[in-house]
């Protein structure tokens, strides 16, 4: 297994990324590390902007496992924009490409996203009551088959993540929209603290375990945090780092090393002062359950 990270280490803009905070990750024990850059105009970085970042990860031995698709909306019923949403990622997955990345993240996208040009595609995880309808997800398999050529065409996987807000609502919506889809370079980023329901939530094992059955090989790899359930009414299910909630990181770590040891879990959702702990607690847990970290 191999340990990512994410987050407040990283800039929002490519030409804010230096040195030190790639040393700061080989501080932290991490090998991989997943960059937003998401304000910058995918449109608009250059090779040489990538060149100088891909340097600075050669030089500290770091895996770019992920780099940012803006995640625009690519379930729009809007077919203008819809194709922007679709030219948007294709111009990401280029970008990930030069920056030597393993993939491209993004996710579907929402209908209560806002802005329609360059990289403002802001509220990509945002509820709206449309992003279920069928439609949705037709528009998201056609999306999906217009940008795989491209994804090939690079050697960039496109790492999709669900949410139980978005189209991708749950492990077989997903597995759905990738069979239909049929690339091998569209595949799954599994996070499944977003799948979590009232009624799996406390006994989140056997929601685990059921994720990978119906996934399986296509999952690429993971989101690490946590998951707690606030004490306030209706129902609050949130997250926090990882190893200061209740997810089942036994099950978790478990299923995600029988895919693959190759495979990243990635910190996320952890503030900088925070990610030691969070390290240090997946070190502790994968040393309990006898997985080798590389």
């Amino acid at each position: 297994m191999r340990f990512g990270v994410s987050g407040g280490l990283f800039p929002h803009h490519i030409d804010e990324f230096q040195e030190p905070m790639a040393s700061r990750v080989r501080e932290l024990g991490f090998t991989g590390i997943f960059t937003r850059f998401d304000r910058d105009d995918p449109f608009a970085t250059t090779d040489a902007q990538c060149r100088r970042v891909r340097d600075i990860l050669r030089d500290y031995d770091l895996t770019m496992v992920q780099a940012i698709g803006h995640r625009p909306p690519l379930i729009h019923p809007d077919e203008g924009i819809r194709c922007r949403a679709v030219e948007t990622l294709r111009a990401a997955i280029r970008i990930a490409a030069r920056l030597g990345s393993l993939s491209c993240h993004t996710g579907p996208g929402s209908l209560a996203q806002i802005g329609a040009h360059g990289s403002d595609w802001s509220g990509a995880w945002d509820p709206h009551g449309g992003n279920w309808d069928p439609i949705c997800r037709d528009q998201l398999v056609r999306s999906l088959k217009e940008v795989a050529p491209v994804a090939e065409d690079v050697g960039v996987v496109v790492g999709m993540e669900g949410h139980v807000l978005v189209t991708l609502n749950s492990a077989e919506m997903m597995r759905g929209v990738l069979d239909e889809v049929g690339s091998p370079a569209i595949r799954c980023d599994l996070d499944p603290v977003n799948w979590l329901t009232l009624e799996t939530v406390f006994r989140n094992g056997p929601a685990i375990d059921r994720m990978v059955d119906v996934l399986g090989p296509r999952i690429f790899n993971a989101h690490a945090k946590d998951v707690v359930v606030q004490k306030r009414l209706v129902v609050h299910i949130d997250e926090c780092p990882s190893g200061q909630g209740i997810l089942d990181y036994d099950t978790f770590m478990r299923r995600m090393e029988a895919l693959g040891s190759e495979r990243f879990l990635v910190v996320e959702h952890a503030a900088v002062e925070d990610l030691p702990a969070a390290k240090a607690f997946l070190d502790r847990k994968a040393a309990e359950l006898g997985i080798r970290v590389f």
